[in-house]
C-alpha cells in the first residue's frame, strides 16, 4: 500500500474514532478531515490524493444543495400548521385501544416522514403524543419510541424520505449511474413499513419501557413550589453575607436558584456568592415560605414593589419540560452565556441528556439540541415560550399564527408540486426543490431569514466533509482495497452462487454499525463508494449494493443516537441506552432480513 492510502486510512479512523467519541462535534469533525486533505494535497502535489479542483468539486453535487431545499420546504410545512393536520386525527383515537391507536399513529406518521423530513414531524408531534398518552392513561415511554421508528419506516419509502437517500443519489449520479426513483424504493421500504409496525403492534407493549418523563426527579415538596424573586434593600444588614448563612434561606421552605445582578446572573454557586444591594434572589418556594422570607429584615419581595401587594398565588407558577430545537441559537452556549434566566423568564432546575439527568453546575453545560430541560416559572412566561423558536414546550404544541396557518395551502400545493415534478421526471429534483423553495419565499410562507435558520448547515458540513473523504478514497485506490478485502471474506466462506447475497448482507451489516454510532450520512458517504467499488470488482450491478446502504443507514432503531429523531424522544421520554437496544437490535435484524430477501428481486445482481 502507498503512503496516500495509509494516509486516507488514518483519517478514515480518526473521523469514526472521533464521531463515537463526541469530544468535538460531527460537524467540526468532518471540517477537520476536510481541510487535512486539502494541506497535504496542497502540501505534497502528490499525484494519488485529489487535488485542489477535485476536492472543491464535492460542492458541485446535487444532493446536499436539494437537501438544504427539502429541509425548507418541510419548515414551512411545520411553520404553516400542515403537519398538525395528523394531530387532529390523532386526537379521535385516543378511545381506542392501545395497539389500534399505535397501529394507526405509526401508519400516519409514516406516511408524513415519506415526504416531509423526519426532524419537524417528529417534534411537531411529541407535545401531541405526550397529551394524549396522558388521556390513554399511558406513560409516554409507550409511544414516543414508536413515533421515532415511524418517522424512519417512512423515510425508507420515497427519494425524499431521508437526506441519505438523497445523499446516495448524488453519489450515483457523480459515479455516472441514473438518480433513485421517487418512489423506487418503496419496494424494499413498504415491507419494512409493514413488518416494522406489525412487530410494534404485536410486541411493543412488552417491550416498551415504563419510564418516567424528567419532572419524576422532583420530589412531591418541589411540585408544590413556585418562583418568587427577593430584592436586597441598600439598607440591608445582609450586605456582604454568604447567601448560605441568611437565616430565611436555611429553612426547607425555600430553595435559593439564582442571583442576579445587574440583570446578569452570577454564575458561581449562589448559596456562596455574597451578597449586594440590589441583588435579586430567585427563589423556590413553598407556600409558608414567603412568611420567612417576608420576616428577615433587609429584603423585599418583588411583588411588595409593585402597586399590588398581594402574594403570588402557589397557581402562578408550573413546572414545566422543554427540548432545545434542531436550530436553536443557544445550541452550544452555558446557561450563563445566553443569560437564561432574563431571555425567557425561567430558571432551570435540571438537564437530561443522553440518558442522565444533570442538577448540579447546570451553569457549566453547554447545551445542544435535543437537551430536555426542567424549568420552573410563571404562567405568563411559559405563554410567552410557547412561541420560541428555541425551546420545544412538551406540555402543549405549537400553533402558528392565523395570517401563516392561511397561507398553509400553498405549502401543500408546492411540496406536492415539488413531488409530481420529480417522480415524472420533468425536471431533476434539485430544479423541483429550487423551485418550490423560491414559491415558499415569494408567497410568504417563510421569510428568507427563517428559510436560513431551517437549513441544519452541520449536516450539509458532514456530508461535504465526508463525500471529500470518499473522493480520496477513490482516487488512492482506498475503496477499491477495502472492496477486495471484503470480497475476498466472502469468498472464504460463501459458495458462488450465494456470495452476491452474501455481500449485501455485508454492506448491510457495516453500514447499520456505522449509522447506529456515527451519523447516518457520514455512513451513506463512506460506505457508497465502497459498494460501487464492490460492485465494479465483482462485475456486476451496483444499485442492490445501493439501495441496501440506504435501507441500512435509515433503519436505526438501537441506538438514541444513531438518527436525530431517537436522540429527541430519548430525553422526553425518560429513555435508558439500553431501551433502545432491547426494542431496537430485533428490528434492526427484521429490517435486514427484509432487504436482504427483497432487494435481490426487484434489483438484480
Amino acid at each position: 500500500m502507498t503512503w496516500e492510502i495509509y494516509f486516507v486510512f488514518a483519517l478514515l479512523a480518526f473521523a469514526i474514532v472521533s464521531f463515537i467519541w463526541e469530544r468535538i462535534s460531527a460537524d467540526l469533525t468532518s471540517l477537520t478531515v476536510f481541510a487535512a486533505l486539502l494541506f497535504v494535497s496542497m502540501l505534497t502535489r502528490s499525484t494519488e490524493l485529489p487535488d485542489l479542483d477535485s476536492l472543491l468539486m464535492v460542492f458541485s453535487n446535487s444532493a446536499p444543495l436539494t437537501i438544504a431545499a427539502m429541509f425548507i420546504v418541510s419548515a414551512a410545512l411545520e411553520r404553516t400548521g400542515a403537519i398538525d393536520l395528523i394531530t387532529r386525527y390523532l386526537r379521535q383515537l385516543v378511545q381506542f385501544p392501545y395497539r389500534r391507536f399505535l397501529f394507526i399513529m405509526i401508519l400516519g406518521v409514516a406516511a408524513v416522514s415519506a415526504f416531509v423530513n423526519n426532524t419537524p414531524v417528529v417534534i411537531v408531534l411529541m407535545p401531541v403524543i405526550l397529551t394524549l398518552s396522558r388521556e390513554m392513561g399511558l406513560p409516554s415511554s409507550k409511544l414516543l419510541i414508536p413515533l421515532s421508528y415511524a418517522s424512519i419506516f417512512g423515510g425508507t419509502c420515497t427519494l425524499l424520505g431521508t437526506s441519505t437517500n438523497l445523499l446516495a443519489s448524488g453519489i450515483l449520479v457523480d459515479a455516472g449511474h441514473r438518480p433513485i426513483g421517487m418512489f423506487e424504493l418503496a419496494a424494499v421500504g413498504l415491507p419494512i413499513l409493514t413488518v416494522g409496525t406489525l412487530y410494534l403492534v404485536f410486541f411493543g407493549n412488552r417491550l416498551l419501557p415504563r419510564r418516567e418523563t424528567l419532572t419524576s426527579i422532583l420530589s412531591e415538596a418541589e411540585r408544590e413550589e413556585y418562583i418568587t424573586e427577593a430584592f436586597v434593600r441598600a439598607d440591608s444588614n445582609l450586605i456582604g453575607t454568604p447567601a448560605a448563612e441568611c437565616s430565611f434561606l436555611k429553612t426547607r421552605r425555600i430553595r435559593l436558584l439564582e442571583i442576579v445582578r445587574h440583570g446578569v446572573a452570577v454564575r458561581n454557586d449562589p448559596s456562596k456568592v455574597a451578597l449586594e444591594a440590589g441583588d435579586r434572589l430567585v427563589m423556590s418556594c413553598h407556600p409558608s415560605g414567603i412568611a420567612a422570607a417576608r420576616s428577615e429584615k433587609g429584603i423585599a419581595l418583588q411583588v411588595e414593589l409593585s402597586e399590588d401587594l398581594e402574594t403570588i398565588a402557589t397557581d402562578e407558577g408550573a413546572i414545566v419540560e422543554a427540548v432545545v430545537s434542531p436550530n436553536a441559537t443557544i445550541a452550544g452556549k452555558t446557561l450563563g452565556e445566553i443569560n437564561f434566566r432574563q431571555r425567557f423568564r425561567m430558571v432551570v432546575v435540571a438537564i437530561h441528556r443522553k440518558g442522565q439527568n444533570q442538577r448540579e453546575r447546570l451553569n457549566e453545560l453547554r447545551l445542544q439540541p435535543g437537551d430536555t430541560l426542567l424549568m420552573m416559572g410563571s404562567n405568563n412566561a411559559i405563554e410567552n415560550l410557547a412561541s420560541s423558536e428555541e425551546l420545544i414546550l412538551l406540555d402543549r404544541p405549537r400553533v402558528a399564527a392565523k395570517d401563516i396557518r392561511a397561507k398553509m395551502p400553498i405549502a401543500l400545493l408546492t411540496s406536492a408540486g415539488v413531488v409530481t415534478l420529480a417522480s415524472l421526471n420533468i425536471v431533476p429534483i434539485l430544479a423541483a426543490a429550487s423551485l418550490g423553495v423560491a414559491v415558499l419565499l415569494l408567497s410568504g410562507c417563510m421569510k428568507p431569514k427563517e428559510a436560513y435558520a431551517s437549513i441544519e448547515w452541520s449536516i450539509l458540513v458532514i456530508i461535504f466533509g465526508m463525500l471529500a473523504l470518499g473522493t480520496a478514497m477513490d482516487s488512492t485506490g482506498a475503496s477499491i482495497l477495502i472492496a477486495k478485502n471484503l470480497i475476498g471474506f466472502i469468498d472464504s466462506l460463501v459458495p458462488p452462487h450465494l456470495q452476491n447475497v452474501a455481500m449485501l448482507l455485508l454492506i448491510y451489516i457495516i453500514t447499520s454499525t456505522f449509522t447506529e454510532f456515527l451519523s447516518n450520512n457520514a455512513a451513506v458517504a463512506l460506505m457508497v463508494p465502497i459498494a460501487l467499488g464492490v460492485a465494479m470488482t465483482l462485475g456486476v450491478d451496483a444499485r442492490p449494493f445501493v439501495v441496501g446502504t440506504c435501507i441500512a443507514a435509515s433503519a436505526s432503531f438501537a441506538t438514541p443516537i444513531g438518527y436525530q429523531t431517537n436522540t429527541y424522544i430519548y430525553g422526553v421520554g425518560g429513555y435508558r441506552f439500553a431501551d433502545f437496544t432491547r426494542v431496537g437490535l430485533p428490528l434492526n435484524i427484521l429490517c435486514c432480513a427484509v432487504t436482504v430477501l427483497v432487494v435481490p428481486i426487484f434489483w438484480k445482481f
